[in-house]
Order: structure tokens, then sequence, then C-alpha cells
């Protein structure tokens, strides 16, 4: 099995790994009630989800 010749630098590492970060999440708008809301998923103030009501929220 082939085995790496010289070893890899922390710097090189640490080159390969800087797009490994999470990248934090951009808020979408909600098209019903106008809050924002995380993309793709039903709005925690409204419960809409693309025009259509997935649930009615607890007052």
């Amino acid at each position: 099995m082939a085995e790496p010749k010289k070893r890899q630098s922390p710097s090189r590492t640490g080159k390969r790994r800087s797009h490994l970060a999470l990248k934090p999440m951009n808020p979408a708008t909600c098209s019903h009630c106008k809050q924002p809301k995380a993309a793709h998923r039903v709005c925690g103030n409204c419960g809409y989800y693309a025009g259509v009501e997935v649930f009615s929220p607890e007052d």
C-alpha cells in the first residue's frame, strides 16, 4: 500500500481544512407573516410553509 513520502505540515493541513467550517445560516422571510425563519422550514410564528398552513401555533 502506498505511503506518503513526507509528513504534511500543520499549515498545509490548515489550508486544506479552511473550507470545512460551518457557515452561519441566512434567515429567510416568511411569505405569510414576513417574520424571519430558517429557509425550507415551516415558520414557527404562523405555521405556514409555501403558502399552505401546516399547523396552527398555540397562542
